[in-house]
């Protein structure tokens, strides 16, 4: 967070540190997980956190690098996701076998961390907290996005024990009200039929009436437009959120993996437009076409610490895009439809396809990893 170190997830189970200022590398994690190294998360100044496809999370001390604070086993499949709580310091993980577990790292010992699970969906990719921690968004490889409002992690979720709100399909027209419910897609592979698992399309049906605000907990179903992809499913690969928590970032692939798609949504709030018929929370305002190369990869992508850039992997390199020419807030230029985003700049230097990309939260400073396992420090002009 203090930008004084880079850390990089690798393939080999392996960790990289770096020092951005001087791009010198600083430490090599060689064993730090017995399988590929998924995700990074710093929980502060000194302590983060990795998760691997071994199904364990391990925790990091920046002062003390040749052992681990602790290892958290819980997850039973390859563990992709780390959040972690602000309010209530709780680290949040998810993984492929579709678990979001909590885990309270100040009561770890050496008999392991206090955890449980909070949900389970089937066919879960990504999870992410809202900058307020008053959200969690979970993405599904069959194109479903799941909010979940009003969030309270001390209550864990068992299937029907949490309000279920209306499964819709997001809309790009100023006309919130015309989007009507979307059922399960059925292309012809079992990993797109429906993710919410034992919930049956009565109980999805069934909204809740949120007179009065929502309950804590309630869960929303969304299946978001994207451009092109209105006949066929498509996967929802990467997800993050605008760090003022005005909208969120997707990164689609169509499921025969022809066409690959950047898209914001923003966030709708406010009452319902009918108790019976609440108002879906999303809307589609920007989009674009991506290079589609490397088909079969997850490109991670993000927004700048003032929300007004994208940094995108693209082909063997990163575009920066923004809502408009001037890189203007969102906010300040929302558009009746959705728009495309405007390209502010390339950067090229890979040999290789681009998969992930950071800004640094401090500095004009971009970094960018490939899939040949290159790392590339850039201070764009402009």
């Amino acid at each position: 967070p203090c930008r004084s170190v880079l850390t990089v997830a690798c393939e080999q189970t392996e960790v990289l540190l770096f020092d951005p200022v001087s791009s010198k590398h600083i430490k090599t994690l060689s064993e730090a997980h017995e399988d590929c190294v998924n995700n990074i998360r710093f929980l502060d100044n000194r302590l983060f956190a990795t998760c691997s496809d071994d199904t364990t999370i391990a925790l990091w001390d920046l002062r003390k690098l040749n052992t681990k604070v602790c290892t958290l086993h819980g997850h039973t499949s390859w563990v992709k996701n780390i959040e972690y709580d602000t309010n209530t310091r709780l680290l949040v993980t998810s993984g492929f076998d579709g678990n979001v577990i909590i885990w309270d790292t100040n009561r770890c010992t050496e008999d392991g961390c206090p955890h449980k699970k909070f949900f389970h969906t089937r066919f879960l990719m990504r999870m992410r907290l809202t900058p307020d921690c008053s959200k969690m968004l979970i993405s599904t490889s069959s194109g479903y996005l799941l909010i979940l409002h009003d969030l309270d992690l001390n209550k864990s979720l068992e299937v029907g024990s949490y309000p279920i709100l209306r499964a819709r399909r997001t809309t790009s027209s100023s006309d919130l009200t015309s989007s009507g419910s979307s059922g399960p897609r059925s292309v012809g592979s079992p990993c797109h039929q429906s993710d919410l698992g034992l919930l049956s399309e009565k109980q999805v049906s069934r909204s809740s009436q949120r007179e009065g605000g929502s309950p804590r907990n309630s869960l929303e179903v969304l299946t978001p437009e994207v451009p092109g992809e209105r006949d066929r499913g498509n996967c929802i690969t990467s997800l993050q959120l605008h760090p003022k928590g005005w909208a969120t970032l997707l990164r689609c692939s169509s499921n025969t993996d022809d066409q690959e798609w950047t898209c914001v949504y923003e966030f709708q709030e406010g009452a319902p437009v009918r108790p019976v018929s609440p108002r879906c929370s999303l809307r589609l305002t920007h989009c674009i076409e991506e290079a589609n190369v490397g088909r079969g990869y997850i490109k991670e992508l993000c927004f700048s610490p003032d929300g007004r850039m994208i940094s995108s992997p693209h082909g063997f390199g990163i575009r920066l895009l923004g809502f408009d020419a001037h890189c203007s807030e969102l906010v300040d230029c929302l558009p009746k439809e959705a728009s495309p985003l405007k390209e502010i700049r390339s950067l090229y230097s890979h040999n290789d396809v681009v998969l992930t990309t950071k800004f640094s939260p401090t500095h004009c400073q971009i970094a960018s990893g490939c899939l040949s396992g290159r790392v590339s420090l850039y201070q764009p002009k402009f």
